[in-house]
């Protein structure tokens, strides 16, 4: 039965394969993996069982500034503190320098002492002490003595190695990229290999697009943060222990030990922090693998027009592209491509392309003669071209390892530019070959330039998405300087935020995918990558009209808000579903957009302090376990709770907010937290609770309305809005509002601002939620309130008197 089984597995994987990629490339499939194992099995040393080693025994020690170094018998170790709270630690004995990864390694010097100890010796800072035993294991506390991590000696087996470090029995661990399991990825086996998970995906797939060496660890003594700095094969397993091995590379990584906030601090400020997007990149984006004609698109913005949807881009997938050739376009389908966009940029929608990195191996295709007089392409190890797979057939692809490579497809954007692109989706970027079997992606043994110290595709294949998304970020900066780039990738390595947003690819379409979309988002989030988001309603089935709604209202509250699906699938506009899902779906969007100073406001937040958008649970308040597994709800900035329905038929749902005081956004009921709750969720809605004391920021009718809602004890603090023009570099402002109690009773609220630009609304509206005054004093002069609101234009302090 298993067998019959498997066989129609493998029949069925193979109908798709043709219905994806067509009979023609999966013959072509057939023989890259003929060409590809010949390849390596000529050039690939053969993998031996050599005995594992480990580092011996202690020889001697010495203090460097910001740490010390350590001779073992046969390896040595260097720990250096970059803060007092973040060290830096290397098996090979190599100074820290700048990878792909890294970009900050000047971090100033650290006050520090090694010292004797018992069977070893320590390293302390103010914040931290490292315990290094004469075996190589290494034991880190805090500064009260508190235990924090313990490391065994790591063990080398040939050109790779192992290191296992024992977790606490309630310890949860989080991050490693985008993974398809928990928020807490506690107990489970997770490979550092970027893959195309093959057309459509479940949860459970492992591993995916975006697999990154860095976790985030809650225990009861505190929380940590380690980053591998390696960009090989390897794999991690989360049991008793964490244990991690990687097939070659550098035994050397960045550990933290702080509060979440912290820790994202700390990382973000040694890998880069996201820049600020521009503003139309947080609005609503619809795609389509299928949209075939300028005519039909024309079709679809007409229809938001029609039915007063906002919309802010618009997706040009494969179909565009003249004969899937990559920055390229088919002048019969898309005739006046450059006259659409004007129309849309005259609406405020912009225009994504599809940028994929295989370049069609033909002889009379410019793009790919130039690439190969600038010698841009990979090579095989007798320096012959490179080629795979992709859609418009056997392709060459760029080597964004090597900066010149970089430089010359950067300056390739502007084929797309001049035909009114605002944006990029970077796609089959992980490396993707079509291939009969084996590892979809180039040789092993193919050739990349490394900044010029060589190398192989096993060190340079997870840093292909991540230096490709360089590639077109830098460039697109070079070409036009006067605006923010924007650029979706699907693949991407530590560090990519710098450069790209990310999507969960192509997910399938279920329920379970639906909450698997809430753990994946906020696991890219802990690694570094803020701006992240799914395919509303799965990218390979059909949703029924209540989980596409479901889907729609997490989209809605994700930094990356896009629908999409596969070509073979019924169409998936807001009005596809009928007049109830419609007004829902619009209701949505409008509230997303008025919602877009407080959105935008985060992603300031973000790109100057490396917070999240997306926050789990426990992000300020990691001491309470209860909060350390819960995957269907979120934070929002530290304003809103948004707790969405995943369960087919639910109306409504139990949620355990941190504590504090909470409002349900939609009646204002006050609720206490750290006990359990339910909330109501018709189909219209989904529930949002809004902390006490935030002071939330929307738009109506180009006024600012700030919704003010009345503090519990201890819930007073600053509350923050940025603005400026919204795309390009020029002046902005940042306005500072603080709800403080006052002691003849009541609040004050007060205005403080900073920056060039002017005042950028047509009004001020305050809306107050939870108070029982009639009546405000603006100024000292009385100004009564309706419904709890009032217009007052902008001020300096007001009193509301409770």
């Amino acid at each position: 039965m298993s067998t019959d089984r498997s066989l129609i597995n493998n029949i069925q994987k193979s109908l798709h394969a043709i219905r994806l990629i067509g009979l023609a490339n999966v013959v072509r499939s057939v023989r890259y993996a003929l060409y590809r194992d010949r390849l390596d099995a000529r050039y690939l040393p053969t993998k031996t069982s050599e005995a594992s080693q480990s580092p011996g025994e202690l020889i001697a020690s010495a203090a460097i500034p910001s740490g010390a170094e350590f001779r073992f018998a046969t390896g040595a170790l260097t720990v250096q503190f970059l803060k007092a709270d973040f060290l830096y630690v290397a098996w090979d004995g190599a100074q820290m320098a700048p990878s792909y990864a890294v970009v900050k390694t000047d971090w100033g010097e650290v006050d520090t002492r090694l010292e004797r100890a018992e069977e070893g010796w320590r390293v302390r800072s103010e914040a931290l002490e490292l315990h290094v035993s004469t075996d190589g294991t290494l034991q880190l506390r805090d500064a009260a003595g508190q235990f924090v991590r313990h490391e065994e000696p790591p063990r080398r087996f040939g050109r790779g190695w192992q290191q296992g470090s024992p977790l606490a029995p309630e310890a949860c661990i989080y991050g490693l990229g985008e993974r398809a399991a928990n928020l807490n990825l506690r107990p489970g086996s997770y490979r550092f290999w970027n893959v195309d998970a093959g057309g459509t995906y479940a949860p459970g797939a492992d591993p995916l697009y975006i697999c990154m060496p860095v976790y985030l660890c809650l225990q009861g003594g505190g929380s940590y943060l380690i980053f591998y700095d390696n960009s090989y094969d390897g794999r991690i397993s989360l049991g008793g222990s964490a244990d991690v091995c990687f097939e070659g590379g550098p035994l050397r990584y960045y550990l933290a030990v702080a509060p979440p906030t912290v820790l994202l601090e700390r990382f973000t400020l040694l890998t880069g922090r996201a820049p600020l997007p521009p503003r139309w990149a947080l609005g609503y984006q619809q795609s389509r693998w299928g949209y075939r004609t300028e005519a039909e698109m024309r079709r679809v913005f007409a229809g938001f027009q029609r039915y007063n949807l906002p919309l802010s881009v618009l997706y040009l997938d494969i179909d565009h592209l003249d004969g899937y050739r990559t920055l390229t376009v088919n002048q019969q389908r898309y005739p006046n491509l450059p006259g659409f966009a004007q129309v849309l940029e005259e609406a405020g929608v912009h225009l994504v392309a599809i940028t994929n990195p295989g370049v069609k191996r033909e002889a009379n295709y410019d793009l790919y003669q130039d690439g190969c007089a600038q010698d841009a392409f990979c090579k095989d190890p007798q320096g012959y071209p490179v080629a795979g797979v992709v859609w418009p057939g056997w392709a060459e692809l760029p080597d964004f390892t090597n900066p010149r490579a970089r430089h010359w497809w950067g300056a390739q954007y502007s084929r797309h530019l001049k035909y009114g692109m605002a944006g990029f989706w970077h796609d089959m970027n992980e490396p993707v070959s079509f291939a009969g079997w084996g590892e979809a992606t180039l040789p092993l043994s193919t050739q990349h330039d490394m900044e010029g110290s060589g190398g192989d595709h096993r060190a340079a294949h997870n840093l292909y998405g991540l230096l490709m998304n360089r590639a077109g970020y830098e460039g697109l900066r070079k070409l036009q300087p006067h605006k923010r780039p924007f650029i979706l990738s699907r693949a991407g390595w530590v560090g990519m935020q710098r450069y790209s947003w990310a999507w969960t690819g192509d997910v399938e379409t279920s329920w379970a995918a639906l909450r698997q979309t809430i753990a994946s988002v906020l696991g890219l989030a802990l690694s570094g990558q803020p701006y992240a988001g799914a395919d509303i309603g799965g990218f390979s089935g059909q949703p029924s009209p209540e989980l596409f709604v479901r889907w729609f209202q997490l989209g809605s509250f994700l930094p990356f808000f896009r629908t999409h699906c596969a070509l073979y699938l019924p169409r998936r506009e807001p009005w596809e579903f009928g007049e109830q899902v419609l007004e829902i779906l619009r209701e949505q969007l409008q509230l997303r957009y008025r919602l877009l100073p407080y959105w935008y406001t985060l992603a300031w937040i973000a790109s100057q302090s490396g917070h999240l958008l997306a926050r789990p649970l426990f992000w300020t308040e990691p001491q309470d376990q209860a909060l350390w597994e819960v995957g269907d709800a979120y934070l929002l900035g530290n304003a809103l709770l948004i707790a969405p329905v995943v369960e087919e038929g639910a109306r409504r749902r139990f949620i355990y907010p941190p504590k504090g005081g909470w409002y349900d956004f939609w009646s204002d009921r006050f609720i206490e937290g750290h006990t359990q709750i339910e909330l109501d969720a018709p189909l219209s809605r989904l529930p949002i609770l809004v902390r006490a004391g935030s002071i939330l920021p929307t738009t109506e009718n180009e006024r600012l309305v700030l919704h003010i809602y009345h503090p519990s004890q201890g819930e007073d603090g600053e509350n923050l809005l940025y603005s400026d023009q919204g795309d390009g570099y020029g002046p902005h402002r940042l306005d500072k509002l603080k709800l403080s109690p006052i002691s003849a009773g009541g609040f004050e609220l007060t205005w403080t601002s900073e920056g060039e630009l002017a005042w950028p609304y047509a009004g001020v509206v305050l809306h107050l939620h939870g108070f029982t005054a009639e009546e405000i004093l603006l100024e000292r002069q009385k100004v009564p309130l309706h419904q709890g609101r009032v217009e007052t234009g902008q001020f300096a302090r007001l009193c509301i008197p409770v």
